[in-house]
């Protein structure tokens, strides 16, 4: 595969060496039960396949930034790597790439087996445009849901009163200045900083004592 393609298909994540975070958006009747026991139970089923991201910005683009009926509960769900990596070794393109398979019919036999897949969608700026890199989804079955359950899973966290802010933010035309530039105002450091912490994401000494 070409460097250009490597870069367009590249990982993107929050993760360090042990665990990497990805985002899924429910109703709260599964979000609030699943926060609360930091992992899913029921309602959530694992019968069904479940999609995990590790794009925020795709899934705000999936979700209308906790706005779409049954998406309003937004989670950043922290799992191992070595669970992310197995998924991902198990897993079939949902479309036969021919950079992958050499016919249609491999695909079409490996596709029939999967019990996780994987599809590239165009990432997201904070204004919805479509960029020019992808980003990965990935589907897993319910052969591995009880896994990412029960295995996989080492934090939930809710994201959805930063989500709702950030929506009023971006409405307000006060966004960060995440994927391409424009020439809107900006969150100023601090407030980006903030939302940074609130997420989780490491910060620097100088970057704490900004924010608190």
């Amino acid at each position: 595969m070409s460097d250009a393609a490597m870069n367009q298909f590249e990982i993107r994540a929050d993760y360090d060496g042990e665990t990497i975070v990805v985002y899924q958006a429910y109703r709260p009747a599964i979000g609030n039960p699943a926060v609360a026991a930091q992992r899913f139970v029921a309602p959530f089923s694992l019968n069904r396949m479940t999609w995990i991201k590790p794009s925020f910005l795709w899934m705000m683009h999936r979700s209308g930034w906790a706005a779409k009926p049954g998406q309003e509960s937004v989670l950043a769900i922290r799992i191992t790597r070595a669970g992310w990596e197995e998924a991902l070794s198990n897993a079939v393109l949902t479309t036969p790439e021919p950079r992958v398979y050499d016919s249609h019919q491999q695909w079409r036999e490996a596709f029939s087996r999967a019990i996780v897949r994987v599809q590239w969608d165009p990432e997201r700026s904070i204004h919805g445009k479509k960029l020019e890199y992808r980003s990965i989804q990935v589907g897993l079955s319910r052969s591995v849901i009880a896994r990412y359950v029960n295995e996989w899973t080492r934090e939930i966290k809710d994201l959805t009163q930063l989500t709702r802010k950030l929506r009023d933010l971006r409405k307000a035309r006060r966004t960060p200045h995440w994927g391409s530039a424009t020439g809107d105002r900006h969150l100023t450091r601090r407030e980006y900083r903030a939302a940074r912490a609130s997420r989780g994401i490491e910060c620097s000494a100088t970057e704490r004592a900004e924010v608190s």
